[in-house]
């Protein structure tokens, strides 16, 4: 199928199915229950899900195939996101033009930033993609973000290219020549795919339960699956080999002759392309680009994200991204009232100390489990949430075959 093989097709149409059912798969509990803060199925976050799904798998291409650790790729993800801004801004709301320019641009300063760093390995290459993300962020924040003097002060460039401290945003003095300067309501216009709004959703009832249909959400999501695809070519393809042999053993490639560098920084342009491309479908979701996302943080969560799920594997990037943001969106609001009612059956005394016990690790403490999350992954499963379940699996088939081998009927065969 499309030219993969048995064991990746098998794959991609799990992916397909677990992203096309995500409204149903990630509201298991019924609205108006108790339970019903740890459903995860509304547009927003699902949007989150797939998006920082798509600047993870991009990471891995880089990080999972050649051993490259950057922790700059915060950059892409903001320029891509300032991209796709100033497209809305200049020309129009339909996200696709935007989504092209903040992978071609973020493309073309992953080759600036690339073709420096890649010039050292080890932690000093890690070092200098983190000196150019902090740079970025300090242009973005101050330096591009200058007032305009004259005539344009109250227009287009009032806070120059990045908008500063507080982002920059759409406004109806927007030149936008290819669209509507304005919505039917006089505010400014929603991104949206060839006239279908990004925020659009429909909503269905089920009995007690109610699933969210965002137009956003699919959209996002066919992006992630096309992304998806194409990693797996990556991975499969020689090009991905010879990747792998540069995280295996470069000096080795050195003495057959072989140049890596041109390798490296193809990997390391599209590993950048693909934050860019995440970077915009923000934008697209949610018309704000600011340079808190250059921030050195954003580029350590995208690491975090790769080693929970699964460094070098196809899915694993995206299954850490998933469950950072659904720690990051669920498990922080839960507050210490919430924790006395789940615990209200229990003796006042009692109550009081499991209470105390476990509020560091929820609410504003969620980071702290995260922390043990990884520390547990690290030391007990190098391969993140995929070797985990590759152990359950074969745990449950050793299982199995135990129990056929201890039947004595389980191998007769009739007679001839």
């Amino acid at each position: 199928m499309l030219g993969l093989e048995k064991k990746d097709t098998r794959l991609f149409l799990i992916v397909i199915g677990l992203t096309m059912l995500a409204p149903f798969l990630l509201n298991p509990f019924p609205e108006g229950s108790e339970m019903a803060q740890f459903n995860a199925g509304y547009p927003d976050l699902m949007q989150r899900f797939v998006i920082f799904g798509i600047f993870a798998i991009g990471f891995n291409i880089l990080f999972g195939l050649t051993g490259y650790l950057s922790f700059g790729h915060a950059a892409f993800l903001g320029v891509g996101s300032y991209a796709a801004m100033w497209m809305f801004k200049l020309f129009g709301m339909n996200v696709v033009p935007a989504l092209l320019l903040s992978v071609v641009l973020s493309g073309l300063f992953a080759v600036l930033i690339g073709y420096v760093s890649l010039r050292r390995s080890g932690i000093y290459f890690s070092i200098l993609t983190l000196a150019f993300a902090m740079m970025s962020y300090a242009l973005a924040y101050s330096v591009l973000a200058t007032d305009m003097d004259g005539p344009d002060k109250q227009g287009l460039m009032q806070k120059g290219l990045t908008g500063g401290e507080t982002g920059l945003q759409l406004s109806v003095q927007d030149p936008r020549i290819l669209g509507a300067k304005a919505g039917a309501d006089g505010n400014t216009p929603v991104p949206n795919f060839f006239g279908v709004e990004m925020r659009s959703a429909t909503d269905i009832n089920v009995g007690d339960w109610v699933f969210t249909f965002s137009a956003g959400y699919y959209f996002s999501a066919f992006v992630m699956l096309i992304a998806f695809y194409i990693s797996i070519r990556i991975f499969r393809s020689p090009f991905g080999m010879m990747l792998r042999a540069i995280k295996s053993n470069q000096q080795r490639l050195n003495y057959t002759g072989l140049n890596p560098k041109p390798y490296m920084l193809a990997a390391f342009v599209v590993s950048g392309m693909y934050a860019g491309l995440a970077g915009g479908l923000m934008v697209a979701m949610d018309p704000l680009a600011g340079p808190e996302r250059m921030f050195w943080t954003a580029s350590g969560e995208v690491v975090l994200m790769t080693i929970l799920g699964g460094v070098g594997t196809l899915i694993g990037p995206v299954l850490g991204a998933g469950l950072i943001k659904y720690m990051e969106n669920i498990l922080s609001k839960i507050n210490s009232e919430i924790l006395h009612q789940w615990f209200a059956w229990m003796p006042d005394g009692l109550e009081d100390l499991v209470v105390t016990l476990i509020y560091p690790f929820i609410g504003k403490g969620w980071h702290l489990t995260l922390g043990l999350m990884f520390m547990a992954v690290v030391i007990f499963l190098p391969g993140g949430l995929v070797e985990g379940g590759q152990r359950i699996m074969a745990s449950l088939r050793g299982r199995k075959d135990k129990n056929k081998k201890s039947d004595p009927d389980a191998d007769v065969k009739p007679a001839e």
